[in-house]
């Protein structure tokens, strides 16, 4: 029997995806046999999330449930994304296939099949309810992916991966279900993925139901309502960490005296005190609660047994950089944080970019970043920082790169493909 056009069609959809960074995280006892560490591979064009408060924890490893609701700052797209074409044909051969910057990645572990099963059962109900659609659920899919920052890194790429895996899919699947219908899955394939789902401010709510139906990505506030949050990235180290992540969460959970203290009592508060911050655009506040939340998640980090230790000597400098801006102009303009690596994100109003981006220009003007146009447009403040010597020197030593950003909006659709008409890469 001929194949007729229709039946050698290439279905295709891409997205952009982004980043979050946790202002405030749960910790997660995650079973490395039952559900293996997700491979930070799944790009769409995702930002990255940057989390004020942290997701470290789960409080059942199947359904990536943690153990604390998080809430982080989505950011632009512009600076840090994930792109991901999403293709299915019936002339394309099984298993289902994924390229991550050029290079194969397999799609075998559970996180994985776990995101592409719910997204295939959706689709196939689709179909079942309106038999003249094309069976897609039924063609075996290719994938192609590429970001812009380094991968596993402490830049939140499995998050950003998932997400955009998940937003590409549905694209393609025309699926009719909501970003916060959607973080349902995305949470499976990494816990944090469900708040790169959603743009602006974002929280992930811990939920009570055992089967994990409410625990899901919310808007706290769209990027719209307080528009000029920016975030200066210092690239300490672009290899990737030495202590995984998912690692880390089980041990923190296992030995960690102070983890539950932190997961009832600590981070509740601090959840809802952000909350009012942002709703109250009280920047003082914010960073106040950023520092620490971020030096609370550190130190719980330290008292796992064998201690971690994500922070190093560049990480500190960078601590007491931020110390001696807001000292210097005695008030907070800076925020730092810290996800599970070295790398540390500064939070500062538009209108205090000068005073902070300005300072660390004045040390780091040397570094690749600035001459992008975010970076060009900051004038350099020398002796900003309120300190020189070794903390100048540490910087100068171990920062790599710099990354001007803001808060930005959630996954776009885009026309831009990374696999043609024909199922071929675009190289």
């Amino acid at each position: 029997m001929a194949i007729t056009m229709n039946e050698k069609k290439v279905y295709r959809a891409s997205t952009t995806a982004p980043v979050n960074i946790a202002v405030i995280k749960s910790v997660n006892p995650h079973n490395p046999h039952q559900i293996p560490s997700p491979p930070s591979r799944f790009l769409q064009l995702t930002n990255p999330h940057r989390t004020t408060q942290r997701y470290w924890g789960k409080r059942d490893p199947t359904l990536n449930l943690p153990t604390n609701s998080s809430l982080s700052v989505t950011l632009s797209q512009a600076d840090l994304r994930t792109h991901t074409t999403a293709t299915c044909s019936p002339t394309f051969s099984s298993p289902d296939t994924l390229l991550l910057n050029a290079h194969p990645q397999p799609l075998s572990d559970a996180r994985s099949q776990a995101c592409l099963s719910a997204l295939r059962a959706l689709r196939s109900a689709l179909e079942s309810s309106n038999p003249s659609l094309p069976p897609l659920s039924t063609y075996p899919l290719r994938l192609c992916s590429s970001n812009n920052f380094p991968t596993a890194a402490g830049l939140a790429s499995s998050a950003a991966g998932f997400a955009a895996l998940v937003r590409a899919i549905a694209d393609l699947y025309a699926l009719p279900q909501s970003p916060t219908e959607l973080s349902l899955i995305a949470r499976q394939g990494s816990g944090s993925a469900c708040r790169s789902l959603l743009g602006g401010y974002v929280a992930w709510d811990q939920g009570v139901l055992p089967d994990g139906s409410d625990s899901v990505a919310r808007l706290v506030a769209p990027r719209s309502h307080w528009p000029d949050m920016r975030a200066l990235i210092l690239v300490v180290s672009a290899e990737k960490k030495s202590v995984s992540s998912t690692a880390g969460m089980q041990t923190t959970v296992q030995t960690s005296p102070m983890f539950q203290t932190r997961a009832k009592e600590v981070v509740p508060k601090a959840m809802r005190d952000m909350e009012k911050a942002i709703a109250e655009k009280d920047f003082g506040a914010f960073a106040r609660i950023t520092m620490r939340e971020s030096n609370s998640f550190h130190a719980t980090c330290l008292d796992t047994d064998p201690p971690i230790f994500y922070l190093n000597d560049v990480s500190r400098a960078a601590i007491k950089a931020v110390e001696g801006l807001n000292g210097k102009a005695g008030r907070v303009v800076a925020g730092y944080t810290f996800d599970a690596g070295p790398n540390c994100v500064v939070y500062y109003l538009e209108a205090d970019g000068d005073a902070v981006a300005g300072a660390f220009k004045g040390v780091l003007g040397g570094k690749e970043g600035w001459e992008r146009e975010q970076g060009k447009g900051v004038r350099v403040q020398e002796g900003g920082l309120g300190m020189e010597g070794k903390v100048a020197d540490t910087l100068r030593e171990g920062v790599s790169r710099v990354i001007l950003t803001g808060v930005g909006e959630g996954p776009v659709s885009v026309e831009e493909h990374l696999i043609d008409e024909k199922g071929e890469v675009v190289v």
